[in-house]
């Protein structure tokens, strides 16, 4: 962990949540900010930018979501997909901030922390003072259930997920060694000749056994991905893939039309397969304070480019939302 970062954990609404926390050492605060990942990660995924928001003045916050790392991970079946909802991550989250004794935050989000992070602010808006979301654009809730194949057709590089729903992807990483794998395939392993681990249609795990580990995450940090995902297995992270419906039902009690009217910063990954930039067009339409940039990087970019997202969330934070806090928050 990065110097002055430390382990924490809360019980949120009944649930034992684990998340790393930093702040200036002088104990003055501008505000808090919390950091949401997504899935192939952890809370350990923002350790680059945690640093450099602790250097503008706030108290840093990154969550391990439901299922993940030091954070509690109900089994699904028996217990209910409820868990791994949106709307149960944002009412947690607002418990924490209540337990961190401070009314508003700023929300980042990589991954499903990025919609994440805009459900947060569709269900507690008066707690959001600012939004950064890395590479996840805006999708509003949908006003009614699509199936797989009409869900597909509307978000195409989403295709993946139904694979990542199902048991037989589950079954297939199970051990220790078989969630090293899971993550030498996931941060950029290749075979020798090219051979790719994932499509947008899933896991060609027949690739795998070739796969040679990339330089994007040292090896001490694949033994903590590796480590911290053997808690409790691959049940938990995948159940976000398994809430669909009921993120649907949750959302019906939503406005498919609504503004997000707090500043807000897209940092689009431009080389993204799974987020491509096409899918942020009309975003301006839901953000009227939108502001945008860009890193010439893949999926991973909190790790892929991370000065470039370093330097985008400071600049935004600088222009656009130090100017909304009067004293200390």
């Amino acid at each position: 962990m990065p110097e002055g970062v430390e382990h924490r954990s809360a019980l949120l609404n009944g649930r034992r949540y684990h998340y790393l926390h930093a702040a200036p050492p002088d104990g003055n605060l501008i505000g808090t900010i919390v950091l949401i990942h997504g899935f192939q990660d952890l809370s350990f995924g923002w350790r680059n930018q945690m640093p450099v928001l602790v250097g503008e003045g706030f108290r840093v916050v990154a969550v391990d979501c439901m299922g993940y790392g030091g954070t509690d991970a109900p089994s699904v079946p028996p217990e209910s997909i409820s868990n791994y909802t949106f709307k149960r991550c944002a009412d947690d989250i607002a418990e924490l901030a209540r337990q961190l004794h401070t009314t508003r935050i700023v929300l980042g989000g990589h991954d499903w922390g990025g919609l994440i992070i805009t459900r947060m602010y569709l269900y507690h808006p008066n707690l959001i003072a600012g939004i950064f979301s890395a590479g996840t654009p805006y999708l509003p809730p949908e006003p009614r259930w699509l199936e797989w194949d009409e869900y597909v057709a509307k978000f195409p590089t989403f295709a993946y997920q139904k694979y990542f729903s199902s048991l037989n992807f589950e079954s297939k990483i199970q051990t220790k060694e078989e969630i090293r794998l899971f993550f030498v395939a996931g941060y950029y392993g290749r075979g020798p000749n090219g051979e790719m681990p994932f499509s947008t249609e899933g896991a060609l795990m027949h690739n795998w056994p070739l796969l040679i580990k990339s330089d994007v995450l040292t090896d001490k940090e694949l033994d903590y991905y590796t480590q911290e995902y053997a808690r409790h297995g691959m049940n938990g992270p995948l159940n976000w893939y398994r809430n669909r419906r009921k993120n649907f039902e949750d959302e019906l009690a939503l406005d498919p039309e609504a503004t997000i009217t707090v500043p807000f910063l897209f940092i689009q990954s431009l080389k993204d397969v799974f987020l491509p930039p096409r899918m942020s067009e009309g975003m301006e339409k839901y953000i009227p304070k939108l502001r945008r940039a860009a890193v010439d990087c893949g999926h991973f970019s909190l790790v892929l480019a991370p000065q470039g997202i370093n330097e985008a969330i400071k600049d935004w934070l600088r222009e656009d939302v130090l100017p909304l806090y009067e004293g200390h928050v």
